[in-house]
């Protein structure tokens, strides 16, 4: 399974989604599923801009973890 890192990343920033909603044009709802890992895809470009704004790795935003 796949899980969002993003709620982390953000509060290590001490950054709202609101903010990284200005910083790179991604959509709020995008984020907002994001955030809160209820996202089922999401596109490269849309990773590339997280990954640009934060910097940080795919690596980073992004965590397999396996199922039990």
């Amino acid at each position: 399974m796949i899980k969002s890192n993003l709620a982390v990343l953000l509060a290590e920033r001490k950054m709202r989604v609101a903010d990284l909603v200005k910083e790179t044009g991604i959509n709020k709802s995008t984020l907002y599923k994001l955030y809160n890992d209820e996202s089922v895809r999401i596109d490269f470009e849309t990773i590339d801009k997280i990954c640009l704004a934060l910097d940080v790795g795919v690596g980073d935003l992004l965590i397999y973890k396996k199922e039990q």
